[in-house]
Parts: C-alpha cells; structure tokens; sequence
C-alpha cells in the first residue's frame, strides 16, 4: 500500500473520544445509505473506530484508516477484534477492492488541489458498481467561527489561512463526476451542533483549528482565540450551552460502469 501524509497534525485522541464524540454519533445515520448485507467497507478516516465498530455490527466485514497513529491506538484498544492501518486517502493503493469506502469528517481536511487525485484512488479502491458514502463540511460550514478568528488575526496585521476545503453541491459532485462517479444523491444541510462544557467553543478551536496559529507566540494565540470566543458568544451560546455552526455536505456515489466513465472522459 502507497501512502502519503496529506494530513500532519496530532490529535489528543482521549480529549477527542471523550469531549466531541458528536463527530461520529453523527455519522451513524449516514451508514444507512448503504445498500446492501455483507459488504466489505473501508472506513476511511475511521479516527476512534466508533464508526467502523458500527458497521461491524450491522454485519459489514468493515476495516479503519486513519492517517492518526494517536487516534489508530484507541481504535486498536477499544476494538482489538476489527483491523485497523495507517494511511490517508491521497494516493491511496488498497491490496483489494472494496463494496463501499465510507467516510465522515475527513474531505475537508484535504485541500482542494488533492481532491481529484484523492477520488482516482478512491475509485480505484472500489468494485465495479462500489459505493462511496461520505459527509464531510460544505459550504458555510463554521462560517461565523472562522469570520470571528479571521478578525482577530487581521486586528494583528497576520493573515488567516483557512485550514479547511468547503465546497457547494455544485463544486463537489462536478469533481465526482468528472473523476468517473455517478452521483445519486446529494445534501447539504445546517447542523447547529452543541459543544461540551463551559469552555465547548474555546476547547473546539484549540482541537480543531491548528494550522492557522503555527509559528504564533503561544500567548498571542491564546489572545486571539479568547477575543474571538467573546466576539461569538452572543451568535454562539444559547440557554448555557456553546454551539458550532456546522454545514455538512453528505453525498452517495457509485462507481459508474465503464460506458458511463467513458462519457466523463470525453
């Protein structure tokens, strides 16, 4: 198997376990678009192994990667009877195809450039007619977040470099298409999402959004991410709780037949 890291960040897998496990809870009604008993799945970005759990117990021969060896190790600790291995989905070459490659909240950590490279190997990894179900963030996801923590990086004459890739429908199913899927359905949808805690919001950035405050004096980071958590507590906190403002883009795909690819490449 061929694996380069499109993803370098290090995640406190018992905080994310235990403190944003919405992440994958919300993931359980998008396995019911699967069609079909028995399949062999390919959890991709599986992080902790709930999901690829899940799938196991609907009686899928499901398997996990993730490109985390810290989040690999409570998948393989929780779940010691599933297979687990360390890979990403960018120039990804599996030993065998599969019926459906499954992923929740991982597109977006893959910058736009890589998307079409990252679907070819994808498309590669399926059977003739597999199924690709996924739901990642779509266009507007965090919107007010990211806008609060853009401000107070522009108050201090540095430049907010957005970590994420958030498509419309449009964008993303055009990329699908043109990398040889046919596209059956397609969704994006508002999930205002509650976070944990008194401090939900401030420790949702500090997990989530690393890349913008790389080479920031701690303490200015530290400013930045407060300033911002005051700016959208009266957007973001409601009856003693904080909330993201999640946009998620959940789509179903196939593999298409090779007349139908053939039509795509022309």
């Amino acid at each position: 198997m061929e694996v380069i890291w499109a993803l370098n960040i290090s995640w406190d897998a018992e905080k994310y376990t235990s403190d944003f496990s919405f992440v994958h809870q919300y993931g359980n009604s998008l396995l019911d678009l699967i069609d079909g008993e028995n399949l062999t799945v390919l959890d991709l970005g599986c992080g902790n192994g709930a999901l690829t759990k899940e799938l196991a117990v609907r009686g899928h021969d499901a398997e996990g990667m993730d490109a985390s060896e810290e989040l690999l190790h409570t998948a393989r600790t929780n779940h010691p009877e599933l297979r687990f291995q360390q890979g990403d989905a960018v120039r990804l070459r599996t030993e065998k195809p599969y019926d459906v490659v499954f992923s929740n909240a991982v597109f977006h950590w893959i910058d736009r450039e890589l998307q079409p490279e990252m679907l070819a190997r994808i498309f590669d990894a399926l059977k003739p007619q597999g199924q690709l179900i996924f739901e990642f963030g779509g266009y507007g996801n965090n919107a007010l977040i990211h806008g609060a923590l853009r401000r107070e990086f522009e108050k201090r004459k540095l430049a907010y470099h957005m970590p994420f890739y958030f498509p419309t429908i449009g964008e993303y199913t055009s990329l699908l298409e043109q990398g040889g899927f046919l596209v059956r359905s397609a969704l994006l949808l508002d999930r205002p999402t509650k976070l944990n805690g008194g401090d939900g919001l401030y420790d949702w950035v500090r997990m989530f959004v690393k890349t913008p405050f790389e080479g920031l004096h701690p303490a200015v980071a530290e400013e930045i991410i407060q300033s911002a958590v005051e700016e959208l507590r009266a957007v973001l906190y409601h009856g003693g709780s904080w909330y993201a403002d999640y946009v998620r883009l959940r789509c179903k795909a196939v593999k298409a037949p090779p007349e139908r690819e053939a039509i795509f490449t022309l």
